[in-house]
């Protein structure tokens, strides 16, 4: 039954959220923490952050770190399989007729208006995240991680990878 849910728990993710990492990442967190309870908001931001860290898409990192935690290798596996084949499907089953009318103004058009959703979504993600360190560590520890992030990503162009292991060393350290 784990598997099964496993796979469901990515699959539904990877139908919705196709087409982007950033826009599953919400989708992903509401199966994993809200609907089966394997983890909190603090456990899957953590896992948010280490996935962050790496290169490559997010998404399959996190269904990859999940499954394993949830089933072993197995679970890894099918989890990273739940969250790739909706996309590998569409590819293969509408890659041509979008390469067909990619010049369509209707298309065109279509991209315009998910955009704004994905921008919702991520805003109520990274609201999620602030009330929760709010009511974990506190004002004052969520605001001085909060302001030195800006400025050492926004202002001193500091890779956001360095920042995660910034933040998590000083969790670690003094949380």
């Amino acid at each position: 039954m784990m598997y099964l849910q496993l796979f469901l728990a990515f699959f539904i993710p990877g139908i919705l959220g196709y087409g982007g990492g950033p826009a599953s990442i919400p989708l992903i967190e509401n199966e994993v923490v809200e609907r089966y309870n394997w983890m909190n908001v603090q456990e899957f931001g953590e896992v948010l952050a280490l996935g962050n860290s790496l290169p490559g898409p997010i998404a399959t990192k996190m269904a990859g770190y999940i499954g394993f935690e949830m089933g072993g290798v197995l679970g890894s596996f099918i989890a990273v399989f739940a969250i790739v084949a909706p996309s590998l499907i569409l590819m293969i089953l509408l890659g041509g007729i979008l390469l067909k009318y990619k010049k369509s103004p209707k298309v065109k058009r279509l991209t315009l208006f998910v955009q704004p959703v994905i921008a919702i979504l991520l805003g109520v993600m990274a609201w999620n995240f602030f009330s929760e360190s709010y009511i974990g560590i506190g004002f004052w520890q969520t605001a001085v991680i909060v302001i030195l992030s800006y400025f050492l990503i926004e202002r001193w162009k500091i890779h956001p990878a360095f920042v995660i292991v910034g933040a998590l060393l000083y969790g670690g350290f003094f949380l």
